[in-house]
């Protein structure tokens, strides 16, 4: 005689069964994946199934050399990304669900959290206003002769 146990089991496995061979075809068959932009370089730094499986050890990495031994460099850094997969229509890697970055880690169910902390847009090039270029003039900085009187 089967136990409770051993229906409900039977009942669970039936369901999730039932489950799969509901589900539409193109999901099982990975329809639906992120279809995402080239990057502005000719190639990635490295092979692209490679950066799929791997890039989140590479930036870890490159963050706990640059963090703990000071050590930088631009091969895996989290910069060059940017500059590299920013969308040219939002200038972001993560601004709209589209970009390079949401759009996959949507896909997987992943939380970015890079983005606490870092741009997810390329630094623009900073220009040096006019008043910047010349030393600012303040009261207290008149020059003084010797014997105590300014100028």
């Amino acid at each position: 005689m089967a136990s409770i146990r051993d229906m409900l089991r039977a009942f669970t496995l039936v369901g999730a069964l039932a489950g799969l061979a509901m589900a539409a075809p193109g999901v099982l068959a990975g329809a639906g994946l992120p279809t995402l932009e080239k990057g502005k370089g000719d190639k990635c730094v490295e092979d692209t199934q490679y950066m799929r499986r791997n890039h989140m050890d590479l930036l870890k990495h490159h963050r706990d050399k640059t963090m703990h031994e000071g050590i930088r460099t631009t091969r895996h850094s989290l910069k060059g990304c940017v500059e590299c997969h920013a969308s040219p229509k939002t200038g972001s890697v993560a601004a709209s669900k589209d970009d390079f970055c949401a759009s996959c880690h949507q896909y997987a169910a992943v939380h970015l959290d890079c983005w606490d902390c870092h741009a997810t847009k390329p630094a623009k090039p900073k220009a040096v206003p006019a008043a910047a270029a010349a030393p600012a003039v303040s009261p207290m900085m008149t020059s003084v002769q010797p014997g105590g009187q300014p100028q």
